[in-house]
């Protein structure tokens, strides 16, 4: 099935992510002082306590926006992303916080020409392939960046590479 085609934009395979928290209208140039290093110092802190854990992705589905998986377990994601969002906001400048309700990963975006796509043949599309598409990924780390979507691409600047280093459960 055709990711790239018009009105979608495909995310590359090097770009895909499972988005957490948007902090919109942040720019890191705006955060003050040390108070990127005291988000990462709180953010470390927190992940010392979360073991890794397995995000299982089913079968891509046509949103809104996107043309992504969703993932479950939602509870631990959950609460990664909660935990996340009160951080930022007590550390960071006035934002718009934007936080993910559930584990997903877009796999193509809407872009110029999405007001002809014919989402009922995309789905049909899905439907022919004949062969499961639910896939494991291993959430052992969280990524701080700056991102930028520019309507085709997402484009990043890493600021934090945090892993997950709790106990895992017996």
């Amino acid at each position: 099935m055709p990711l790239s085609s018009p009105g979608l934009t495909e995310v590359r395979v090097q770009d895909l992510h499972c988005t957490l928290l948007h902090a919109v209208g942040l720019p890191l140039d705006d955060v003050e002082g040390d108070t990127v290093d005291a988000v990462i110092e709180e953010v470390t802190r927190y992940a010392q306590t979360l073991a890794p854990t397995t995000l299982t992705f089913d079968r891509p589905a046509i949103g809104d926006v996107a043309f992504e998986i969703s993932g479950w377990p939602g509870r631990p994601f959950t609460q990664i992303v909660e935990t996340l969002t009160q951080v930022m906001e007590k550390r960071c400048q006035p934002f718009t916080a934007a936080p993910s309700r559930y584990p997903h990963i877009s796999l193509a975006y809407t872009s110029t020409g999405a007001e002809a796509i014919n989402a009922t043949d995309l789905k049909a599309a899905l439907a022919a392939v004949d062969q499961p598409l639910s896939g494991t990924v291993l959430m052992d780390r969280l990524h701080l960046v700056e991102q930028w979507h520019d309507g085709a691409h997402i484009t990043w600047n890493p600021i934090a590479d945090i892993a997950l280093t709790g106990a895992v459960p017996a």
